[in-house]
């Protein structure tokens, strides 16, 4: 099971890597009031990658923890009714 994690994770980090090396011209990020950004076009996508990633967790953080509070009260109370 290890050594297929390992694996998994090489050939991820390979697809990656080669998109990146595909993908390295630079690109102009133009924003509000005429600020602009120039960076390679693979970094870009990582960024706006991982923003999303952190903003999908962010929205739904509320209920995993309502989801915690509420498990931890059932098991609070399974407790108090064993004997």
């Amino acid at each position: 099971m290890r050594a297929l994690s390992l694996a998994i994770k090489l050939v991820l980090f390979l697809l990656l890597l080669s998109f990146a090396l595909k993908n390295g011209e630079m690109v102009t990020v133009r924003y509000l009031m005429g600020l602009e950004w120039q960076a390679p076009l693979s970094l870009v996508l990582l960024l706006v990658f991982t923003a999303g990633t952190l903003l999908g967790l962010l929205g739904c953080s509320r209920q995993l923890l309502n989801n915690r509070r509420e498990l931890n009260q059932l098991r609070k109370a399974t407790r108090q009714s064993q004997p």
